[in-house]
């Protein structure tokens, strides 16, 4: 066995939370599920913890396998001329859009009140009143981590917030941080574990307020940013560098990047809902109407789009779509590669197949000798 592969205690307690929550979110509450199951929630905990076990352990095993797989330009090129007619892909109808984003200011008394908060939070905590835990199932606005005492798994620097990591790779011991500020809003840290370069923390997120008053302005700020590039008194890529929050596109003249695909063009179906409810009403170098959404931070944010252009559906072709046809050539390779090394171990490999499932058709031929 593998002995680097490994399925942590908050990972496996996370995964079969959120298993459960599905099964909640379909049949209506925890008594629901129950009364389906005909077993507890605990008991239905203990007869998922294996399943949910092996399944991550075989995700891992899966990605180790094929980590390295890699395709070449040229081997698209090659595999592309060589696919039948009848086999060439049929790419889906694209769009490409620019942003700008603009933020309500959050009140110095909101990010007090929430700073007091937490302090008094870690006071009780240190004091012995409460447990971290308990005051993270209560209080934490990180729906990931709140349900599990505010516990996250085992992460890199990279991985977290410059903030969070800065903060959590610097406690000792059980020690927990002062009140931490990062873009998802303000923490309190407490180190749990740590495996080398590998930090595992648990936290309690609290996020500011926003006031309609700040919601009132920043929708004016839009409106008015909206109102100037109408006008030609500033072209939309200056405007977006000029005003905009999203700092993943404003140096790129507002042009969105697909986080998929590192291109520009996206699918309606990969758009944000509310940016996609605008996009789908609009002419190539239109400017949409001010609008309220979310961002990827979960804060409420106004925005303005403009539509680049249409691409519709139509024919894969190297010239327009080789990142398309590089990762569908990649996961065919990617699979192969995954079928080759099943194949070799189950030469080596005993398995015992129940006589009940003697007649089953599998996917991989040879497993009954």
């Amino acid at each position: 066995m593998d002995t680097t592969i490994t399925v942590s205690d908050s990972q496996l307690n996370q995964n079969l939370e959120q298993r459960i929550q599905y099964f909640i979110s379909h049949l209506g509450s925890e008594k629901e599920v129950e009364a389906y199951f005909k077993k507890s929630i605990v008991d239905l905990k203990a007869d998922l913890e294996e399943v949910i076990k092996n399944q991550q352990m075989t995700q891992q095993m899966q990605g180790k396998i094929i980590d390295k797989v890699t395709v070449t330009p040229a081997e698209v090129r090659y595999h592309f001329k060589n696919l039948p007619e009848a086999e060439i892909p049929q790419i889906d109808a694209q769009i490409e859009y620019a942003q700008i984003t603009v933020m309500p200011v959050i009140s110095l008394e909101e990010e007090d009140r929430i700073k007091s908060t937490l302090r008094e939070l870690k006071r009780r905590i240190e004091s012995g009143e409460s447990g971290f835990a308990p005051l993270a199932v209560i209080y934490s606005e990180d729906p990931g981590s709140a349900r599990s005492g505010g516990d996250l798994d085992y992460m890199g620097r990279g991985n977290l917030d410059p903030a969070y990591a800065a903060a959590a790779f610097n406690l000792k011991g059980d020690k927990i941080s002062n009140v931490v500020k990062s873009e998802f809003g303000y923490h309190i840290i407490q180190a749990l574990d740590r495996k080398g370069e590998q930090l595992k923390t648990r936290h309690i997120l609290m996020k500011p307020k926003v006031s309609p008053e700040a919601m009132k302005k920043a929708f004016g700020q839009i409106d008015s940013i909206a109102d100037f590039v109408r006008k030609g008194t500033f072209k939309f890529e200056d405007a977006a560098l000029r005003w905009s929050y999203d700092k993943n596109s404003r140096n790129n003249g507002g042009v969105a990047i697909n986080p998929e695909t590192g291109e520009s063009k996206w699918k309606m179906s990969e758009l944000d809902p509310d940016v996609s409810k605008e996009i789908a009403k609009m002419n190539i170098n239109e400017i949409s109407k001010p609008f309220q959404t979310i961002d990827d931070k979960q804060r409420v944010v106004y925005k303005i789009v403009k539509l680049i252009n249409k691409t519709p559906a139509h024919k894969a072709n190297m010239r327009d779509d080789y990142v398309e046809l590089s990762n569908i050539y990649l996961s065919s390779k990617k699979e192969k590669t995954l079928d080759s090394w099943i194949r070799e171990k189950q030469k080596g490999t005993y398995v015992r197949i129940d006589p009940t499932y003697g007649n089953c058709n599998f996917k991989y031929q040879g497993w009954i000798k």
